[in-house]
């Protein structure tokens, strides 16, 4: 018999009663040490005092008015998300999978406007995961995750994530956009090259094509720069955000230069939730802490202190661990036994972290993770590989 909540994930017998900061209590009172964040969501941890003042100050007020109307919070959002990156304009959103669906729209309502409607193709990265709609699927590169649910929606293309020779033999006059991730995260913790995504630019400025990043998961501070395109002195066309910009609450944005966004007109897209005021109210709160003056740097402090400690348990428990990858505070420790026996592994003694591709456990603190919280983590990290390797 079905179950009342339709049975699409492999859930975890634990029911999270509340949080703060760094940790998550279930109904039985145990106290659980959240590096899984969500998967890379609550960016400031659990019930953040500026954030829950925030939206709780909002929710008084007033929820949700659509898009039919002025919204004075979303428009501060958008000013300060231009002001803060490369973007001329911004599109709210709800998740990944929308903001990512409005990447592609926009890349290929540009060239439309442009007098080029064949140029409707994407060439996209092997590894790489952009969401769950039937369109983002297709962006994607999981048979796995297509499987089942009819024709797949064409215009996409992979070449192997870092091969240049194949970015540029994909190339061609129906070329609308290059997508891909600076890091990959569902993919394996995969970061790019500051030279590939340098190269990638150039390819895209000679073919008349745009690009495109998607940030969804290494974006909002997780690289330890507000976006991760900044670690690689390159800028994108479009970008689409969601996880961390709302620490938590549903929030999702395209951002544009105004060349890429020039055939976004009234009447051409939408969403009846994107930025409404609760949402937006969220969204300001997160940022207001990520602008604050040494946030990010100490996201690069605690990060490189986090990765240190993990490449030493790797040589420590050669037998456990294979490897350490990421950037800032987005890091990935590659098992040697199945990666979900090693997460669960971890899960009994206290510590929740989350699977990726490529047999990689992901490691992803909040933002604001204190140092001796990763020094709590690391202890339960080597605690464990101890007790399976004996």
């Amino acid at each position: 018999m079905v179950t009342a909540v339709m049975p699409t994930y492999g859930r975890i017998d634990i029911a999270f009663e509340n949080g703060e900061g760094s940790y998550l209590f279930d109904t039985n009172g145990e106290k659980y040490l959240d590096f899984a964040t969500g998967i890379a969501t609550n960016s400031l941890g659990h019930c953040h005092p500026h954030l829950v003042a925030a939206v709780q100050e909002q929710a008084a007020k007033l929820w949700h008015v659509s898009n039919l109307y002025n919204i004075p919070q979303q428009q501060r959002f958008a000013d300060r998300l231009v002001e803060n990156s490369f973007a001329d304009t911004v599109f709210f959103c709800n998740s990944g999978a929308e903001a990512m669906e409005g990447c592609l729209k926009v890349a290929r309502k540009y060239h439309f406007e442009n007098g080029e409607p064949k140029r409707e193709e994407i060439v996209c990265a092997t590894g790489a995961f952009h969401g769950r709609t039937l369109t983002t699927l297709s962006a994607g590169d999981s048979e796995k995750y297509r499987e089942g649910f009819g024709p797949r929606p064409d215009g996409f293309h992979h070449v192997a994530f870092g091969n240049l020779n194949e970015m540029r033999a994909a190339m061609s006059d129906k070329t609308a956009a290059i997508l891909v991730e600076p890091i990959q995260g569902e993919g394996g913790i995969n970061p790019a090259s500051s030279a590939y995504l340098q190269s990638l630019r150039d390819i895209a400025d000679e073919f008349n094509t745009l690009l495109i990043f998607d940030e969804v998961q290494c974006g909002m501070g997780r690289s330890g720069k507000l976006f991760a395109y900044e670690t690689a002195n390159v800028t994108p066309d479009i970008m689409g955000l969601a996880k961390g910009i709302g620490g938590g609450f549903p929030v999702g944005a395209v951002l544009a230069t105004e060349k890429a966004a020039s055939g976004m007109v009234p009447g051409t897209h939408g969403s009846t939730y994107g930025g409404n005021p609760l949402a937006m109210a969220a969204a300001n709160a997160v940022l207001d802490v990520m602008l604050e003056k040494g946030f990010l740097s100490s996201v690069v402090k605690k990060g490189t202190k986090l990765k240190d400690d993990l490449v030493s348990l790797v040589e420590k428990h050669s037998t456990v661990l294979e490897s350490v990858r990421g950037v800032g505070l987005m890091l990935g420790i590659k098992s040697v036994g199945p990666n979900l026996e090693l997460m669960a592994a971890f899960r009994e003694n206290k510590l929740l972290t989350v699977v990726a591709g490529e047999n990689v456990v992901r490691v992803l603190p909040p933002l604001n993770v204190s140092e001796e919280e990763i020094s709590e983590a690391v202890q339960k990290i080597d605690q464990t590989c101890s007790q399976v390797s004996s």
